[in-house]
């Protein structure tokens, strides 16, 4: 059981995570801050960047444009750095390079975050892959 020093503790914590999700989605240059120095982004594909602004080079060649429907927060204790780990799961939306509007892609972000509040590690999952292969999927023929 946790005390309420810790419990107000956790929630910064997935507070800070929760405002670089929506720092990146902005394209904020903010959210580096929120990153350890050497943290890692490992992105679908096993793509790994270094900053927010690399991950969004990246989706700008892969969408027209792109955005996330956060539908809940998953928390779990960090053995490793003693902080949380911190899943976001929901769906993208958007269009495909070639107009095609897209949405229900399912996704999962999963970040490691130390007590000190700074992020060591995100790891991005998501479907594009699949849709992109097989249009139907997107509810077009």
């Amino acid at each position: 059981m946790m005390d309420g020093a810790g419990a107000t503790q956790r929630e910064a914590l997935i507070a800070r995570v929760q405002r670089f999700v929506l720092l990146s989605m902005a394209k904020d240059p903010e959210a580096s801050s929120y990153l350890a120095p050497g943290a890692v982004i490992v992105f679908t594909g096993g793509r790994h960047f270094a900053a927010p602004q690399e991950v969004g080079r990246f989706n700008a060649a892969r969408y027209a444009h792109v955005a996330k429907r956060i539908e809940r927060w998953d928390v779990a204790p960090d053995a490793e750095t003693g902080g949380l780990v911190v899943y976001c799961l929901g769906v993208l939306h958007g269009a495909w390079p070639d107009g095609r509007s897209f949405d229900g892609n399912r996704f999962v972000d999963r970040m490691v975050v130390r007590p000190d509040g700074l992020i060591v590690r995100a790891d991005v999952w998501n479907d594009s892959a699949e849709r992109m292969l097989d249009p139907a999927l997107d509810g077009s023929n």
